[in-house]
């Protein structure tokens, strides 16, 4: 695979134990890294993502969404937004500001422990989060896991029992023993704050840099991820302010506001999505971790002690959401926090199969009432909710889902592309985005431009422009359109003959399957809504 030489810097009883699987485990890194690499450039070339401020050399970890990425994150919004607000009577919306009294920060422990436990290495002078590379090492110990599942499951085809193997198999049970045993230091160690038992364990899992494989660290120190602003017309009048980090709090100081207004009885919801700031220091992994970045979220209030239920409710609920997309069950998985956040009593998180392995896509928390009771302690006015079935007054508890929008948008991008071989042996780059979330849903193509066709396939834009997102293609062969369109993530190709001058029919191509049927110009928008609305996917 080009990499197997670097094995020779492996500890010898290491590559006695086991020679196969580490060629498979560099193989497969030196895949997954090229992989990645094509997913962000297809991403520049196709008009999804571009670096920001790229003619003055760029931004580290900002990025700017083109014209189809614009599109692509507007739908993944939409569906978010239609599936949660939508097809909920007891959940409405919200649209707060990014910038918010200094107070809130203080409040919601922001401004005392919003830090990241930060490490440097001294010879290659990199930066790292000390959690994540605790964390990435453990989920290398899981990877072993799989592969030992997936071996089994192999030998034994249909008859594999997989929950039996991974209860009874001692490889399987030895590596999750140990990797279960390196979280739960971390998580006591930082739960203690004790930042020097973290080095201690990066240290004694020898732990090097990713980059450089140097082993020598600093000390961990936490880092404050907030921006500061100032508000006022002059320095020494300004105030000083935060950018949001998170829009949550946005939703707990207009508890009252849309409950009354709203007359919004318990249980219920305030859904919100918008931009959130945080001086990531270690922003890496493309789109995954940005110092600006939008969020998807979602506070439903409820009942004191009733609140377990709903946390169990919510985590079913978004993963029934996910899946709905047909991105693949194999590709999430739930990981519930050992270590909780000062205001959780659970939390878990819906992860997915990156191109660099399992990560946080999703995050479902019980807050119990730990933001109200703060906010009422910090203002002084109460944000209490008078049960009338219940006869009294009480601060509601609260399950959170939160999602981000940017790494959905990597998630549903990475997983859709795709290098396909044809039956003739030819090769196509096809983007196969779900059809409800495809930036253009249908290219209309005259076959050749003159005799009309140019005249009758923009008639047939003009007609479908209303409902649908299109656009017109006239340049190349019809069949370069096609791959072109293929690479670009549109669902459907129309074009237009000599045929459709005659009678009004047009060929309908799609996308993944490359059928290809004639159909009148009349029935197109019912032809491409069967596979494009909302009912289709959400039901």
């Amino acid at each position: 695979c080009g990499h197997v030489s670097q094995i020779i810097f492996l500890k010898k009883t290491e590559v006695r134990h086991n020679l196969s699987s580490w060629i498979f485990y560099f193989c497969a890194m030196a895949n997954t890294e090229d992989f990645f690499k094509k997913v962000i450039a297809h991403s520049k070339e196709y008009g999804y993502i571009f670096a920001s401020s790229e003619i003055y050399d760029g931004l580290s970890a900002v990025y700017d969404y083109a014209q189809n990425g614009v599109e692509l994150k507007k739908n993944i919004r939409e569906y978010w937004w239609r599936s949660m607000v939508y097809m909920n009577q007891n959940i409405v919306g919200l649209d707060s500001a990014i910038l918010m009294h200094p107070k809130i920060w203080k409040a919601s422990g922001h401004v005392d422990a919003f830090n990241d436990p930060l490490i440097d290495n001294k010879d290659s002078k990199k930066r790292y989060r000390a959690d994540v590379l605790v964390e990435d090492y453990a989920e290398k110990i899981e990877q072993k896991a799989q592969k030992e599942i997936a071996k089994a499951k192999k030998r034994f085809g249909d008859s594999f029992d997989q929950a039996q193997f991974e209860a009874t198999n001692d490889r399987v049970l030895r590596y999750r023993e140990e990797k279960q045993g390196i979280l739960d230091r971390l998580a006591r160690s930082l739960e203690a704050e004790d930042l020097a038992d973290v080095k201690a364990l990066i240290e004694s899992l020898g732990i090097a840099d990713p980059d450089s494989g140097s082993k020598n660290w600093t000390d961990v120190r936490q880092f404050n991820l907030m921006f500061g602003t100032k508000l006022g017309a002059s320095a020494d009048t300004a105030t000083d302010l935060y950018l949001r980090p998170e829009t949550a709090q946005g939703i707990f100081v207009n508890f009252l506001n849309v409950q009354k207004t709203g007359r919004m009885k318990i249980p219920f919801g305030i859904a919100q999505t918008g931009k959130a700031f945080r001086n990531e220091i270690v922003a890496r992994q493309f789109i995954f971790r940005m110092r600006e970045f939008e969020q998807m979220e979602m506070q439903f209030f409820v009942r004191p002690g009733e609140e377990m239920r709903w946390y169990d409710y919510w985590k079913q609920t978004r993963l029934k959401w996910h899946l709905s997309l047909g991105l693949g069950e194999e590709n999430y998985r739930f990981h519930d926090h050992e270590k909780l956040a000062h205001y959780a009593n659970a939390a878990s998180d819906i992860e997915f199969n990156f191109p660099f392995g399992f990560k946080e896509l999703e995050g479902i928390h019980s807050r119990t009432d730990f933001d109200l009771k703060q906010h009422e302690a910090f203002s002084g006015k109460k944000l209490q909710f008078f049960d009338p079935e219940l006869n009294e007054s009480y601060v509601p508890y609260v399950v959170e889902t939160s999602i981000g929008l940017d790494r959905m948008f990597l998630a549903v991008l990475s997983h859709s592309l795709k290098e396909e071989v044809l039956e003739d042996g030819s090769q196509r780059t096809v983007l196969k985005l779900p059809f409800i979330l495809a930036p253009t849903k249908a290219a209309i193509l005259p076959l050749i431009k003159k005799d009309g066709l140019p005249e009758l396939a923009k008639t047939i834009v003009a007609q479908l422009q209303w409902n649908f997102n299109v656009i017109y293609d006239e340049k190349d062969a019809v069949g370069r359109r096609y791959r072109r369109q293929d690479a670009a993530g549109t669902p459907y190709c129309i074009t237009v003959d000599h045929q459709s001058l005659e009678d009004q029919t047009v060929t309908l191509r799609n996308r993944d399957t490359m059928d290809q049927i004639r159909v009148s110009i009349a029935t197109l928008g019912e032809h491409m809504q069967e596979s494009i609305a909302y009912q289709h996917w959400l039901s």
